[in-house]
């Protein structure tokens, strides 16, 4: 039996998908989760940024919150949908490999994303 090794998880991203007609929506979800938590809730981007096809909000935190920010995230989206990844230090293997679905899956546009290591500040 092969052995590979398991990445080491240094962090989560979660990404709040949104429209025209949910920006204020997303924008009280993203702001309650950074009230709520520590993490930090980044841009509310009004175009598609990155590999990400819908206007997003990032908010990124550390791995000993995934199950206080995730089950929160389940029970209060209200129907908007939520790209979580973990942070490994591979944008293209997060984002392909290891992406987690609250909603409709969306299609990324992964061109942009390197397999190189990548550090985020969380």
């Amino acid at each position: 039996m092969t052995q590979t090794l398991t990445p080491r998880i240094k962090g989560f991203h979660a990404h709040v998908y949104f429209d025209a007609d949910s920006l204020d929506q997303a924008r009280v979800l993203c702001e309650e989760a950074a009230r709520r938590f520590p993490l930090k809730m980044g841009r509310v981007h009004e175009k598609p940024v990155g590999p990400h096809p819908d206007w997003s909000c990032q908010l990124a935190f550390k791995p000993e919150l995934f199950g206080e920010v995730i089950p929160w995230l389940a029970l209060h989206r209200d129907g908007l949908t939520v790209l979580v990844h973990p942070i490994t230090g591979s944008d293209l293997r997060d984002h392909r490999d290891y992406p987690m679905w609250m909603g409709t899956m969306r299609p990324l546009d992964l061109s942009g994303l390197e397999d190189g290591t990548i550090e985020y500040d969380l």
